[in-house]
């Protein structure tokens, strides 16, 4: 068993969004939607025939910073509709873990509110290459940031979604 390197949150943050937690579910659990809405993931797609978030379903993600680019695997941990999603990510070839990523959505009266923490799992060997590798020094300021871009983002995607409005 990996025993987490860093066990406190590294980054964390919260919006309030106008949408039901099942709207809100259906975009977080898909890797492919929630691209749109990140800052350094560009691209996602399901692995091992999977198409939809369950626990133990993988997908691999493609991330950039500038002219950097790299690959993770990411493994999902929960997936309870309306209420949380998560997932383990190791960085290819070498499976590393590196991180992990939960959304806890509670509902509100007047939609949701989301959450969205990163933990690191990084190895302390293996910081160093991951700084040479995405070019981010202050990883867990980066995520803090990185965090409430997508918040924002996926907050302006659901209110502006027809089905969100009364």
């Amino acid at each position: 068993m990996h025993i987490p390197r860093f066990p406190e949150p590294a980054a964390t943050g919260t919006v309030a969004i106008r949408a039901t937690p099942a709207q809100a579910y259906a975009v977080i659990s898909d890797p492919t939607a929630m691209v749109r809405f990140a800052e350094e993931a560009y691209r996602a797609r399901w692995l091992d025939g999977a198409t939809r978030a369950a626990v133990g379903a993988r997908f691999q993600g493609w991330n950039r910073n500038g002219r950097r680019r790299w690959a993770t695997r990411c493994r999902i941990t929960d997936a309870d509709p309306a209420r949380r999603f998560a997932y383990e990510v190791t960085a290819t070839p070498l499976a590393v873990p590196i991180s992990r990523w939960q959304y806890d959505i509670t509902p509100t009266e007047e939609g949701c509110t989301v959450t969205e923490t990163n933990w690191m799992r990084v190895p302390l060997w293996f910081i160093p290459v991951a700084v040479l590798i995405t070019g981010v020094r202050d990883r867990m300021g980066a995520n803090g940031t990185y965090i409430s871009t997508t918040l924002d983002r996926l907050k302006a995607h659901l209110e502006a979604a027809p089905a969100s409005r009364p």
